[in-house]
Formats: C-alpha cells, sequence, structure tokens
C-alpha cells in the first residue's frame, strides 16, 4: 500500500473545486462574499452559518424591495 500518486491528488482537487465553484456563485449572487463557503466546510460551524443566511438581510434581494 503507498501513498497516492500527483495524479490522485489533482483530480481529487479538481473535483473540490467543480463541487464549491457554484457554491460560490450562489453565495456571492446573495450579496456576500465567496469566502463563506469556508465556513461551510467546518463541521459544526456550518449548521450555525447556514442558520444566519436564512434569517439575515440579503443585500443583492433587499436593495431592490422598495417601501
Amino acid at each position: 500500500m503507498g501513498s497516492l500518486s500527483i495524479w490522485h491528488w489533482l483530480i481529487v482537487i479538481g473535483i473540490g473545486f467543480l463541487a464549491c465553484y457554484p457554491y460560490v456563485r450562489i453565495i456571492q449572487r446573495t450579496g456576500h462574499s465567496g469566502w463563506w463557503l469556508l465556513a461551510g466546510l467546518i463541521p459544526v460551524l456550518n449548521l450555525i452559518t447556514l442558520w444566519v443566511f436564512a434569517f439575515a438581510r440579503w443585500p443583492a434581494i433587499d436593495g431592490d424591495r422598495r417601501p
């Protein structure tokens, strides 16, 4: 049993990028930084982040509303 080759690691990084890219685009469309994705990768913090986004004001959407 040996270690993984560089090609295996490149495939893992590529699949990780392809999986995370749509999430970053969605977060950016809400008006927030795409770096919030990193908070979603931490086990307990991801639940807290989900609740924050669920009840927070979204600048991209709230800016379009007129009273």
